[in-house]
């Protein structure tokens, strides 16, 4: 079976891990702020917090971001869960926002015209988390004109795009947005096995997603509420998580960030053979944005049942049988029952529906061959033959 996305773990990788089970320190040492200053100094970004996974990153920009209990969360209802839970665990509301029909990415416009209406009924978001979906960046110079207009905060869910640029700037440079999310699973474009980080340029919001990371414990003399007993003590100040990075995780993040340009690189080879190879079948290809480069963390082909007579499960069915691990990104949040149970229903973000109904993710990962590209396609354009 060729799977849809697969880690790479050189030598390098292992040696890493290993230096460090042989060290005095498996949490909590020195490999965490090095990975963490790794990723800042690639991004050009100013702080981050390394976490134990990306979700947990989302949940704790939140809560930095003073999201609470009356307050709305908005975002892409093609995403991942996680994007929109984490409005959940603060307890905030939920709703979303239709796709584009090209990037599929959130849709300014439609953005634009609900802000207006929200304006209107008194319900403007507190935050937007758009989602930079395959590593292809949103319109965030659009969205982040929109923010000040209405006064909401922005957290880049960019779990799919370290390495991408937007603007001719690598993501996670918070330009346009108050927090970056990077995620580092193994089908990422880089891993720590599980994973994820919290960029930022403002050091107050460094400051409580740090705290919040782990217990909301401090050992800092300045953040206490009164002197320190002795060198052992230490406050908590907050309702703080354990969401921690392990060093062994952050030892082989810093190891695989030596080759993320090259594994974006790569997966752009990959993408514009696909693009040549896929010209004559009836899929829509990805359309990139102008004046971005996306880190390609998927690649997402659209059917058009109106040329090929098969159907969407009919032709997702052929491709795993023939050994092809193709995957779907994402079944629309708001359709999932948790979330039907709040009062969504089906045809509320058509775009969003439309999508899912004829989307399928192929084999994209920096180690796949031409062979094994070439298996995908000849499988694809049997699965699609009438």
């Amino acid at each position: 079976m060729i799977p849809y996305g697969r880690q790479e773990i050189t030598q390098a990788d292992i040696d890493a891990v290993v230096e460090v089970l042989r060290s005095d320190f498996l949490t909590q040492g020195p490999m965490v702020p090095r990975f963490e200053q790794a990723v800042v100094q690639h991004v050009n970004a100013k702080y981050a917090v390394a976490v134990n996974s990306a979700t947990s990153a989302l949940h704790i920009a939140c809560l930095a971001l003073g999201l609470g209990p009356g307050d709305w969360l908005w975002t892409s209802p093609i995403t991942f869960v996680a994007s929109a839970n984490c409005g959940l665990y603060c307890g905030a509301r939920v709703d979303f926002v239709d796709i584009d029909s090209r990037t599929y990415n959130l849709c300014s416009k439609a953005l634009e015209r609900k802000l207006q209406q929200a304006e209107r009924e008194g319900r403007l978001p507190k935050i937007l988390v758009p989602v930079h979906l395959c590593g292809q960046p949103c319109d965030m110079a659009a969205i982040h004109k929109l923010s000040q207009r209405y006064g909401f905060k922005i957290i880049e869910d960019a779990s799919h795009a370290i390495g991408g640029k937007y603007h001719g700037e690598f993501i996670g440079n918070g330009h346009y947005s108050d927090i970056t999310i990077f995620s580092f699973h193994p089908v990422k474009i880089i891993t720590t096995g599980e994973g994820g980080m919290a960029l930022t340029n403002n050091a107050e919001l460094a400051n409580r997603m740090a705290l919040l990371r782990s217990h909301g414990i401090t050992r800092e003399p300045s953040q206490m509420t009164h002197a320190s007993d002795g060198p052992w003590y230490y406050q908590q100040i907050d309702l703080g998580f354990n969401y921690r990075m392990t060093e062994l995780q952050a030892a082989l993040g810093v190891s695989q960030m030596n080759r993320l340009d090259q594994y974006v690189a790569q997966r752009h080879v990959l993408a514009r053979r696909y693009d040549g190879l896929l010209a004559n079948l009836p899929v829509i290809t990805p359309w990139q944005l102008p004046d971005s480069y996306s880190g390609l963390h998927l690649y997402v082909i659209r059917l058009q049942p109106d040329k090929n007579g098969k159907s969407h499960k009919q032709v997702f069915e052929s491709l795993r049988e023939q050994g092809i691990g193709v995957n779907l990104h994402y079944i629309p949040v708001h359709t999932q029952p948790y979330y039907l149970k709040m009062g969504f229903k089906s045809g509320d973000f058509p775009e969003a529906e439309r999508y899912y109904a004829e989307a399928i993710s192929l084999p994209m990962y920096s180690g796949l061959s031409e062979v094994q590209q070439d298996q995908v396609v000849a499988a694809l354009s049997k699965a699609v033959a009438a």
